[in-house]
């Protein structure tokens, strides 16, 4: 039997959108259990009164802000995160021998300086938030310059940058140090967010995309299940088929031997009855209607 490898590659993604889902499902449970700051300075007191045993890991809204900004090229705007890229657009002959239009990057560049949560109580400085997951860098310009050559069309520079201002909300892990400032880092097992969202917004997103992977998972897993009975059904009436035509033709078979042994011991005058019988031994086992042309070989 041949492997109905579609069925199984259903069965296959219905287990990963299920792993997807119980990851989905067991983040939004682990911020919901994530202390919560209303202000940085009730941070600080938390902080002050917290176990020096275990990690802190906190959610932390406020404002980006820094006293040494970057300040875009293209576009002016100042932020603290700056990612520069620059592509070379260009034409070249595919397989077919077409000329496509095809790009490579040619310039990639991160900039990062440091930078704080400020929500007027108080600054929590933010390291590493380039690693955070959920953090979206705003396009700040994006300017395509001609170089007038037939086969290179030109250059696409962008500009992404996390703006000063902007209002962010911060998971990680708390820590002070001896001057007092306040830092929020990646921790060494657990969360690390950094997104424009509330973590109100952050859990109902991680339990919507938790519920619609379960669904999905049901959905393959359904559909896996559906073609695998289906291919192992057809595998049974095929042998099922195969093993009553093969009882047929050597029931015919042992027939036609019986007859032919006893048109050998009969006599002339049953030489009428002897074509009727030949001709009946003749007839297709599968239609019974007409002469066989072909043999089964078992």
């Amino acid at each position: 039997m041949m492997i109905p490898w579609g069925g199984v590659g259903c069965c296959l993604s219905a287990a990963a959108l299920y792993l997807l889902g119980r990851s989905s499902g067991r983040d939004a449970e682990v911020l919901r259990s994530v202390a919560r700051a209303g202000s940085m300075k009730d941070l600080a007191a938390i902080l002050d009164s917290a176990t020096k045993v275990l990690p802190l890991v906190v959610a932390i809204s406020g404002r980006v802000g820094s006293d040494t900004p970057l300040i875009c090229q293209q576009s002016g705007m100042r932020g603290v995160i700056v990612e520069e890229t620059a592509e070379q657009h260009f034409l070249k002959h595919n397989d077919a021998g077409s000329w496509i239009q095809d790009s490579a990057v040619m310039l990639s560049v991160s900039k990062e300086v440091p930078w704080y949560l400020d929500d007027g109580t108080g600054r929590v400085y933010v390291v590493g938030a380039r690693a955070a997951a959920g953090l979206i860098l705003t396009v700040a310009s994006e300017v395509f310059e001609e170089s007038g050559r037939t086969l290179m069309l030109g250059v696409k520079r962008t500009e992404r940058v996390l703006p000063t201002g902007t209002s962010l909300t911060v998971v990680g892990e708390a820590i002070k140090d001896d001057v007092g400032t306040i830092r929020i880092q990646r921790p060494h097992k657990g969360p690390f967010y950094a997104s424009p969202k509330s973590i109100d917004q952050l859990i109902l997103n991680l339990g919507k995309w938790a519920k619609l992977y379960r669904l999905a998972s049901m959905g393959f897993a359904a559909f896996g299940a559906f073609l695998l009975a289906k291919r192992a059904l057809q595998h049974f009436l095929e042998r099922k088929r195969r093993h009553e035509l093969q009882k047929r033709v050597l029931h015919a078979a042992a027939q036609r031997q019986a007859r032919e042994a006893e048109g050998a011991k009969g006599t002339s005058d049953t030489e009428p009855n002897s074509k009727k019988d030949q001709l009946v031994l003749d007839i297709c086992v599968i239609c019974l209607e007409q002469e066989y042309n072909a043999v089964f070989v078992p």
